[in-house]
């Protein structure tokens, strides 16, 4: 939200933003339900009424008024699939892309219930799997662009502003910097930062780009005054009265109150309440890959990855043999010691890309610009990440995946792990040939703490989607290695 906007809406205007997000959501479940029902039609035509009706066993020409109610029927449960998805969270009103997985998800499952319902009911007329599947194609492309033409209308209108929520915080900390830069730095986040409100009695300006509004003896008048949303409490050694002081006011002002859990620091995204006799225990309860189905879906996308690309590289690696063979005689494959999920050693095999025995003398060590221990056809490998082909097969016996935290040597954790905070969180998950950290440049002598943060991102926001945009950028963003 652009500063200066603070007055734009009066209190009682700025106060109705939650039955504008309804409305909001009312309009898109009805826009959804149209585009599905036309895209059933439009698979219902090309079924039918194309040349792709050539295809599978021989049907009857059935009558578009025969199959409206499976169409009918269809709309409803991919709605269903959509609701179960929760498609409908006003947090996704501006978050286009994480809409679109979220589609893909919901019409897999919509393809797995239409398909099990109609072996198992004998629907009549019957189902064709071809028009399930062309279904299936033309959702999931309809669907996101329908999806990303309503966010764009709703950035370019006045009502993005009202289902922006303004938030200040109470105290300020590293956490809530990053919060607020990352909130800035997104033109579609569904909050705004308004400013800091000082938690003791020195008022200090946080950033340059965040105000103090005032001291929190003021908040009840700052939160009419700035029309403020949310209360984010960042200083958590306030007085326990004065916190709950903190909570009544925004509860009679119909503000939302939230806590930056600072002694979290890790795996945020799994934290969850559980309640035992009564009493409410905070904690780290579940990742993405926790989940039995998630870890299966990663699984088979590593193993068929792994095959197709032991078949795709064996002629560069034949290739690579040779002349590795040529300019250094002894073993082309070498076996590394590094650790992997949970911190279990295994063998991760190279393509050697330096000469023998070449940590002799040094021991174990990063790789640098222009290393002398180098092949001369070691940089060309390094720098496409040709001396990892092997890691296929890695990845294929289970020792790895295709997308996770690089592994690293024990000998060198041993090192980062008393330097490092949460350095051994990021060995949650199998190890990867490529991460978000590499394909963010953060590879080779680069920054650990920067790296350990995008692995732990990763972790925490793991999804097949996700894991598909890696192995994209691992190709379009190739940096430079040693």
């Amino acid at each position: 939200m652009p500063k200066g906007a603070t007055h734009a809406w009066s209190v009682s205007t700025k106060r109705t933003f939650p039955r504008t997000q309804n409305a909001l959501l009312r309009l898109l479940f009805v826009g959804d339900a149209l585009v599905c029902f036309g895209a059933l039609c439009l698979s219902y035509y090309l079924r039918f009424h194309t040349p792709l009706s050539q295809l599978g066993p021989h049907r009857p020409d059935f009558r578009f008024s025969q199959y409206l109610p499976l169409i009918a029927m269809g709309t409803a449960i991919m709605l269903i699939c959509y609701a179960y998805r929760k498609l409908y969270d006003p947090r996704l009103l501006l978050r286009p892309l994480r809409s679109a997985e979220s589609i893909l998800q919901a019409t897999m499952l919509w393809f797995l219930i239409v398909v099990c319902t109609a072996f198992v009911l004998k629907i009549e007329p019957s189902v064709s799997r071809f028009f399930t599947m062309i279904v299936l194609i033309c959702t999931s492309i309809i669907m996101p662009l329908w999806r990303y033409v309503f966010h764009f209308a709703l950035l370019k209108s006045r009502w993005r502003e009202r289902i922006t929520q303004r938030l200040v915080f109470i105290g300020w900390s590293e956490e809530a910097s990053h919060l607020a830069k990352v909130i800035t730095a997104d033109h579609g986040h569904s909050f705004g930062v308004c400013g800091v409100v000082a938690s003791n009695g020195k008022i200090e300006r946080p950033t340059d780009n965040e105000p103090v509004l005032g001291h929190i003896d003021r908040l009840e008048t700052l939160i009419d005054q700035h029309l403020i949303d949310t209360v984010v409490l960042v200083d958590l050694e306030l007085p326990r009265d004065r916190i709950l002081d903190i909570a009544a006011v925004c509860e009679r002002r119909f503000v939302e109150f939230k806590i930056i859990p600072s002694f979290f620091q890790i795996f945020i995204s799994g934290l969850q309440t559980q309640t035992i006799a009564g009493v409410p225990l905070l904690g780290v309860e579940a990742l993405p890959l926790d989940n039995a189905l998630n870890r299966f879906a990663k699984r088979l996308v590593d193993i068929i990855g792994a095959v197709v690309g032991l078949a795709l590289s064996a002629p560069v690696f034949l290739v690579l043999a040779i002349l590795i063979r040529k300019e250094s005689p002894g073993p082309i494959i070498y076996r590394q010691i590094r650790s992997g999920r949970h911190g279990e050693p295994f063998g991760m095999y190279k393509l050697r890309s330096m000469h023998l025995d070449a940590e002799k003398d040094t021991g174990p060590q990063w790789a640098v610009a222009d290393d002398p221990r180098r092949l001369k056809i070691g940089r060309v490998m390094r720098e496409w990440n040709l001396d990892e082909l092997p890691q296929f097969w890695n990845v294929l016996i289970g020792d790895m995946s295709l997308v996770g935290p690089r592994p690293e040597r024990p000998e060198l954790i041993a090192q980062f792990e008393k330097t490092i905070k949460n350095y051994h969180s990021r060995h949650e998950t199998r190890p990867g040939m490529t991460g978000w950290a590499q394909v963010n440049g953060l590879r080779g002598n680069t920054s650990l703490t920067e790296r350990v943060r995008y692995d732990l991102h990763y972790i925490e926001n793991w999804s097949l989607l996700l894991d598909f945009h890696i192995m994209v950028l691992t190709f379009i963003r190739r940096k430079n290695a040693y």
